[in-house]
């Protein structure tokens, strides 16, 4: 079984999808990682993210394993992401990256979990169960706010605010695969819901959709 999550920044599709693949046993794949784990690549190689051709290269040899560097969260490894992901090769590499693990799952899984933004409608368009996780912007901001200061790392609550209200802007109204619910995915609202509600929510979607099957 294929599940596609998607939905926007800081709506708690990362976190759902992560539970969701441990209480199934299914593989998951965070591909925001994709594109820092591409640019992390050509750094160390000595290359440069501007380059199609060592960007290609970088995205071409990626390991699912390259996905747990803890690099992958640094400066360096987001400005490299920007410029690696505005390249076709790169995009198209990707792509088949997406569909690979969906299709096969690494570690002899019988399922995958992937979270992004286009899963349901462009990566992954036959997905047996599609989620689109959303939050009114206030709750995502209040919630990325708290996860930076956890991690010690400074933050002003109206700047992640702005930050996500432009990101919200940028992602819905792109050309390519702009972010939106596919017609056929289950909207969930986790505004006022708590984690863990959210989790038994979608585990009784895709038992449902199990036992129809």
């Amino acid at each position: 079984m294929i599940i596609a999550i998607d939905g926007p920044a800081a709506s708690g599709k990362g976190t759902l999808a992560r539970k969701l693949a441990e209480e199934l046993n299914y593989a998951y794949l965070d591909t925001g990682k994709l594109y820092r784990a591409v640019g992390l690549n050509v750094i160390r190689r000595g290359g440069d993210p501007d380059d199609p051709d060592a960007a290609t290269d970088a995205a071409n040899v990626l390991d699912y394993n390259d996905l747990e560097d803890p690099e992958l969260k640094s400066d360096d490894a987001a400005q490299a992401a920007s410029k690696v992901a505005v390249i076709p090769e790169v995009r198209a590499s990707l792509m088949a990256f997406q569909k690979n693990f969906a299709t096969n799952p690494p570690n002899a899984k019988l399922g995958s979990v992937l979270d992004g933004r286009d899963i349901g409608t462009v990566v992954c368009p036959e997905a047996e169960v599609k989620l689109f996780i959303s939050a009114n912007v206030e709750v995502r901001a209040k919630r990325r706010h708290k996860e930076l200061l956890d991690r010690e790392e400074p933050s002003i609550y109206q700047r992640v605010l702005a930050d996500l209200q432009e990101r919200d802007e940028r992602d819905s109204n792109r050309t390519t695969a702009p972010l939106k619910a596919a017609d056929d995915a289950t909207i969930i609202d986790t505004s006022d819901m708590t984690a863990i509600v959210v989790l038994n929510k979608a585990l009784r979607i895709v038992a449902e959709k199990s036992d129809s099957d």
